[in-house]
């Protein structure tokens, strides 16, 4: 979760970033130069490893660094980097605390995005924003397609619809990629509390009536990257191929773990929630074909990847 810390950026951070930065343009070894928010999560940490392994600058930034609500601080971290190319992963995520403190999460989610999608403009860099399902109604049972219309029923998801329409305002160059059930090795996420919960119980009861589409940071990273590596701009659906119910991925975990856990199917009111989730996330994703980029292996096999993962770096 994105957490707001007053910690203005130090001269001597930006003299830092210059020097790396000088550095490395004296090894003719830089493609891109790109800018990271939300470094230290899951999805960026996996970003920002992806694109130092194809020899671009990278400068990976927290909310301590870059806390999106100050301008000053964003605009003097963008002075000292010059990015070509902004990953926008950082968020505020606490989907059901969003609904108690929704001023802070468009504070960060929306008003954030749209002062770095304007620092973008000003010095003509490319901007890909990390959006999520949860635009959308969540109605119906069909994937829904990049152009569908939106109307989400949590604070969350209306925040980060309120930033995809700030990048739309500001930028031509931009990628708007929608994911959802984002799991990795660097930070908290559902397999990781399946895990967890499968060295004390026997048997568990998971909600099956909310379906989409979990997606490995190490699989959604590389595709990122492809993205920010062209010019196809526009809206992408991309998670891991396949649908699932949340109960149904619990059960493929316990199963490729070896763990023995019984899965109980239960409906979504059983397990009331502050901030109202939608019933149906699965994403299209015609708009990765249509412009010739790859789509991602299943979630079944993202899901044997990843803990073999966890077990070698547990090693």
């Amino acid at each position: 979760m994105y957490t707001e810390k007053a910690s203005p950026i130090s001269g001597a951070f930006c003299d830092t970033i210059r020097e790396s930065r000088d550095k490395c343009k004296r090894k003719g070894q830089i493609a891109m130069k790109i800018l990271i928010t939300g470094a230290t999560g899951q999805l960026g940490h996996d970003c920002a490893e992806e694109c130092r392994a194809r020899g671009h600058e990278v400068h990976g930034v927290s909310s301590e660094l870059f806390p999106l609500s100050d301008e000053n601080v964003m605009r003097a971290v963008l002075d000292a980097t010059e990015p070509d190319a902004i990953l926008h992963a950082a968020a505020y995520t606490a989907v059901d605390k969003a609904e108690d403190e929704p001023s802070l999460c468009r504070k960060v989610n929306a008003a954030g995005t749209e002062i770095l999608a304007r620092l973008a403009r000003e010095r003509d860099a490319k901007l890909l924003y990390v959006s999520t399902d949860y635009v959308f109604p969540g109605t119906g049972d069909a994937p829904h397609e990049t152009n569908e219309l939106t109307a989400p029923h949590n604070v969350y998801g209306a925040s980060k619809l309120a930033g995809e329409e700030a990048v739309q305002q500001h930028l031509e160059k931009y990628f708007i990629v929608r994911t959802s059930w984002v799991f990795g090795a660097h930070g908290k996420n559902f397999v990781k509390t399946m895990l967890e919960l499968s060295k004390t119980h026997k048997s568990l009861s998971i909600v099956a009536d909310q379906i989409g589409s979990p997606t490995y940071t190490r699989d959604l990273a590389p595709l990122l990257v492809d993205m920010l590596e062209s010019e196809k701009y526009g809206i992408y659906h991309a998670t891991n191929e396949g649908f699932c119910s949340w109960a149904k991925f619990a059960a493929e975990i316990f199963r490729q773990a070896g763990a023995d856990v019984n899965v109980t199917s239960v409906p979504s009111h059983m397990y009331p929630t502050k901030a109202v989730r939608p019933k149906n996330s699965r994403l299209s994703k015609m708009s990765l074909d249509e412009a010739g980029f790859r789509r991602l292996p299943t979630w079944q096999d993202a899901v044997g990847r990843f803990l073999k993962e966890l077990k070698e770096s547990a090693e």
